[in-house]
This record gives C-alpha cells, structure tokens and sequence, in this order.
C-alpha cells in the first residue's frame, strides 16, 4: 500500500479508529453479557436461538401452571385421605363401644354410658367429615363431586374420586345406637359394613392422591430438563466472559494509543518546512 504523506488524509488514523470502535462494540456486548448473564438476549444477538429459547420459556410458564394445578389438587386428596383416616381409626374405638354393649351383664348406667360415648364418637365422623376441606374442595362430605387435575400441557387430567363418608359412614351409624343388647348387635353389623365402606374408599383415595405425587414429580423433571436447556442456549458462560471483558480492555486502551500515535504523525511533517 503506498504511503502519503498528507495532512488531509491520514489512513493510519482511520485504521486505528476502525479497530478501537470495532474493540468498542465487542467491550459492549461483553458487558451486556455479564450484566445479564445471558449471551442471547434479544432475536439480534441470534435469531434462531432466541425463537428456540422464546418457545422454551413459553413451555416453562405452562408447566408452571400445571404444576400449581396438581399442587391443589395434591392438597385436596391429602386433607380427604388425612380426615378419611383418622374416621377409619375412629371407627375401631366406635366398634370397641359397640362390642362392649353386647355384654349382657351390663348394667342400665353401664349401657346408658356407652352409648352416650357411641353417639359422641359417631358425632366425631361428622367433624372429621367437614373438616376435611382444602382450598374450599370437600370431597368426603355428602354433595362432593370428583375433581378434575390438570396434569400436562396438553389438557389432560388425572381425577381424585369423591367419597361420600358423610353418607355412608356417618349417616348409618347415626341412625344407630347401643342402648341394649338387642340394638348394639344390629349396630355391629353396620359397623363392619362401614368400615369395610371406609377402606375402600381409603384405597381409591390413597390411589388418587399417589397418581397426582408421581405426575407432580414427572412435571418438575420436565421443567428442569427445559430450564437446562434453556440456559444451554442463552446464558453466558461469566468466566469466559470475564477472561474476554479483560482482553478487550487492554485492546481498547492499546487501540486508544494507536490512535493517539497516528494522529500525531501528520506533526511530523512540520520539520520538513524548518527554515
């Protein structure tokens, strides 16, 4: 390339400015990178991988409501199963009544004792019953409907079935009581047929609120597999950037003295014209 000596035109000049502003934009992007700790910020940075990361995200959000939907529903069948079980344990202390109102040798302040102690803990299932209450779902009560889960993105649902213990448990034991022999045998019978009732519907529960735990855990898998991937694709790699932050800025300063330098040199033509 020749060489002019000019002081119009000073082309070492304009190369040292292209490379410190070309410095300039690289010490800007690694700054942006390190302050937002993705190197894929926006469709500029790269189109393809922001489109990828964008459908990602959106992926994320959804899962997030699936997650806060099994979340509820999780709370719904762990509040029935905890209240289904504890009548399934009163159910053994009202049969332990009722069994002893079968002796014959009780007396009448004996039989009148126990079953005001059965009807107290028949009354007990009733408070179980409609305690059992979780984000204003009850569904072990009379009236209680199966409940719908959201579980993945597309729309499917996993179901928790109601079980009427108000009604098949509470109500036939309430028509009973234990006041003779005679009437504490008929109560035994339901009461074997109540609690055979309440197992079953313990099963069904247990069985329900299971299937919701392993589709939560399935869905929090899912959602840290698409969170790595995502980072895979926008987030920065800071000690790498760090390393480049560095370089780029000796480079500027080094590119800012260049520039110095040959901004300068046209000066040098003044001693050609020294008298």
């Amino acid at each position: 390339m020749a060489v002019t000596n000019s002081i119009n035109t000073n082309v070492g000049a304009m190369v040292a400015l292209r490379a410190l502003n070309a410095t300039n934009v690289e010490l800007e992007a690694t700054q942006e990178r390190i302050s937002t700790g993705l190197k894929v910020v926006g469709a500029a940075d790269n189109a393809s991988s922001f489109a990828i990361a964008q459908g990602l995200r959106a992926e994320i959000k959804s899962i997030a409501a699936v997650q806060q939907g099994l979340s509820n529903g999780r709370g719904v069948a762990t509040v029935a199963l905890a209240g289904a079980t504890e009548i399934s344990n009163l159910l053994g202390d009202i049969k332990e009544k009722v069994t002893e109102g079968l002796n014959a040798a009780n007396t009448t302040a004996q039989q009148t004792i126990l079953n005001a102690d059965f009807s107290g803990l028949v009354d007990q299932i009733l408070t179980f019953v409609q305690n059992a209450e979780f984000n204003g779902r009850n569904i072990i009560e009379s009236g209680g409907s199966n409940l719908a889960v959201l579980s993945d993105v597309s729309g499917g649902a996993l179901t928790v079935r109601a079980q009427d213990l108000e009604g098949t448990a509470f109500s036939p034991l309430n028509a009973q009581n234990i006041a003779n022999v005679t009437a504490a045998s008929a109560a035994l019978t339901v009461v074997n047929s109540v609690i055979a009732t309440v197992n079953t519907a313990l099963g069904q529960l247990g069985s329900d609120a299971r299937a919701l735990e392993l589709q939560d855990n399935f869905t929090i898998a899912i959602n840290d597999a698409l969170e790595e991937g995502l980072a895979n694709i926008v987030d920065a790699d800071l000690a790498k950037e760090s390393a480049q932050l560095t370089a780029l800025l000796v480079k500027q300063q080094l590119g800012v003295q260049v520039l110095g330098i040959a901004n300068s040199s046209p000066s040098v033509l003044l001693a050609l014209f020294v008298a």
